[in-house]
């Protein structure tokens, strides 16, 4: 629909859309460190400039899922000075928000809260970098939410069923259903689709006349069996997807023709992988709705450091280079030279069309060598470039194209995807490598009562949220599962025997994908509980030792005591640090000189050897 019909009136609505804005990527880099909020800022000063209703993130506006103090401070910054004003705001929410914000602290819309002045309000939903965490379920996104700058939705609250209820809004005579869902496993998510436990609500009074745009953040594109979310999983009933996650810039709507709605990929606003998809033009969106019509006017990025990517195949090259020629090395650098040199005029010439681009750019040379050609010093050629490029130290890239067989979809190479590195777009998960690992490991190193499944997602909680305990936690709850297993099974006492109950209840607990999934939301939520016990047994010893501390200063008279008891104190302070809990626990540790008997009459984790005799012994022995 061309732009005049959406000329501006009260009916038609304007949202500025953008999705994985990786606030805080490389921020301690010298040279790139501050191009995220560079680049924020734009996306908000577009919003200002063309006097949109509201902004309509899809997920990952942070990188890290527990961003540095600089990151939430420049973010906090942008938002205040940008999207608070006297501009009043001209839609109105229709729906319960008590139920669109049931996990906030603030049930509603932060426009209407009358301690604030909101002039471009902003709903986001959160991705798989800045997802919830922690006892408390908590996230970046929160902490913006409970500042009153921004409006997290699309949060569900039960793992076992999920019903996206929709923001209802109204302009005039237009009326938008805002669906939001925010990053889950896709591999769970996928499941849950499957089996029928995803609902999204209508409105009961006219649901024809609604505008449905949904806003997702998973993947897209194929990675595995169902490590994706197939859009013929959506309902048909939507008029427009954003899909977050995808890092490559498809923003034009695109139709799927079987669930007769259309599909918009915003892409990434920071180059976060050297990878083809990101060096597509980076754009946001301005996404016009009147009635049941839309446009979406695209917007390019003037501020995104410029990315240039060339591929070289040696072996297309024979009057250039023989494999055999002493000097071909040489005569590959200079080549390589050469193309650098080509890259790097045209990046200076379209920076010059552009002043807002930062002035090194981002320059990558795949070079595939197959065919008895060598590599040569990255490094050394590395050098020539430090003051020119962005990424000197990773500019060339060497990789072998190996010819395969074809095979079927199902089959992956996952030796092949290993070798790939992570600037060349690996989407390979923690857990897969696990899974991986396990499955081509000795017969002596295999797993024979934990299941790879599991083990796998544990460790991708202790690697993406710092879940310390989850590990342990997990074959704690497996292995004391097991035990209860045999104890029902009355399994005699014989090693045999028991190795061969267990691998038939190792087997049954793989083929029940569900259970296994219970079986680690149950291990993260005894990490989570025993990391809060700790963080309060910890603060209770803090405050011990400094009531005693001034009680022994008090007095010249009781200085030794104090000491003897103060010692005490910092020795329980070593005994629960050493379980990695807590930073003050283990601060403690460091500075204390407590008594060793002490030490482990306090520790609570210290497990003694029992000593069994060969008769009689019990299963659970």
């Amino acid at each position: 629909i061309s732009l005049y019909f959406f000329r501006d009136n009260e009916d038609t609505f304007k949202i500025l859309i953008a999705t994985d804005i990786h606030l805080g990527y490389m921020e301690k880099d010298p040279v790139r460190g501050n191009d995220t909020f560079v680049t924020f800022n734009e996306i908000l000063e577009q919003a200002q400039k063309n006097e949109v209703d509201f902004i309509l993130l899809g997920g990952d506006l942070f990188h890290d899922n527990k961003p540095s103090r600089k990151t939430v401070h420049s973010c906090l910054e942008s938002l205040r000075r940008h999207c608070m004003g006297d501009r009043p705001v001209q839609f109105e929410i229709l729906s319960d928000q008590a139920v669109n914000f049931q996990c906030s602290k603030f049930p509603f819309v932060n426009y209407q809260d009358p301690n604030l002045n909101i002039s471009i309000p902003v709903f986001s939903i959160h991705g798989n970098h800045d997802d919830p965490t922690g006892t408390d379920a908590l996230c970046a996104l929160d902490i913006l939410s409970c500042a009153g700058l921004l409006n997290h939705f699309g949060r569900s609250a039960s793992v076992e069923k999920i019903d996206i209820s929709p923001i209802l809004l109204r302009k005039g005579r237009t009326k938008i259903a805002l669906y939001g869902l925010g990053s889950i496993p896709d591999e769970r998510l996928y499941r849950m689709f499957l089996n029928k436990k995803v609902t999204m609500l209508r409105p009961k009074e006219d649901e024809d006349s609604w505008f449905n745009l949904f806003v997702i953040h998973q993947n897209r594109s194929k990675h595995g069996a169902t490590n994706y979310i197939p859009e013929q999983f959506l309902d048909d009933f939507i008029n427009l997807v954003v899909w977050g996650h995808e890092h490559e810039c498809k923003i034009d709507p695109f139709p799927n023709e079987q669930q007769r709605f259309y599909v918009s990929q915003p892409g990434s606003s920071v180059v976060t992988a050297l990878s083809p998809g990101e060096a597509v033009k980076k754009h946001i969106g301005l996404l016009r709705v009147r009635g049941k019509k839309m446009n979406m006017q695209k917007i390019a990025l003037e501020t995104v450091r410029t990315f240039h990517m060339e591929n070289v195949v040696l072996a297309d090259h024979p009057d250039l280079f023989n494999p055999d020629n002493p000097k071909v090395t040489q005569a590959i650098q200079a080549f390589c030279m050469e193309k650098v040199e080509l890259m790097l005029d045209n990046a200076e010439r379209e920076r010059l069309l552009n002043p807002r681009q930062p002035e090194k750019p981002l320059i990558r040379l795949r070079i595939d060598y197959a065919g008895g050609f060598e590599p040569f010093s990255v490094h050394r050629f590395s050098q020539k470039y430090m003051d020119r490029v962005a990424n000197p130290k990773d500019i060339i890239h060497f990789f072998r194209h190996r010819e395969q067989k074809e095979k079927n979809d199902s089959d992956i190479n996952f030796g092949r995807l290993v070798s790939r590195p992570a600037s060349e777009g690996m989407t390979l998960r923690v857990e897969d490598l696990v899974k991986q690992y396990f499955q081509t490991a000795e017969k002596k190193v295999q797993l024979s009562l934990l299941t790879e499944r599991g083990m796998g997602e544990a460790v991708q909680e202790f690697v993406d949220k710092e879940e310390k305990d989850a590990i342990e936690e997990l074959v704690k709850f497996q292995l004391e599962k097991t035990q209860r297993f045999l104890k029902e099974r009355r399994t005699e006492a014989e090693e045999e025997k028991i190795d061969e109950e267990v691998r038939k209840f190792r087997e049954s607990r793989k083929k029940n994908t569900e259970e296994e999934d219970e079986e680690v939301r149950e291990a993260i939520t005894r990490a989570r509980a025993h990391r809060s016990e700790d963080s309060v047994l910890v603060a209770a010893s803090s405050d011990e030792e400094m009531d005693i501390s001034m009680k022994g200063t008090g007095d010249s008279d009781d200085s030794l005591p104090a000491t003897v008891t103060r010692g005490r104190g910092r020795a329980r302070g070593r005994a629960r640090g050493a379980r990695g809990q807590s930073s003050t626990a283990r601060g403690s540790s460091r500075r204390g000189r407590g008594s060793t008997t002490q030490e482990s009459a306090t520790s609570s984790r210290s497990y003694k050897p029992v000593s069994v005799p060969a008769k009689n012994m019990s299963i659970m022995d």
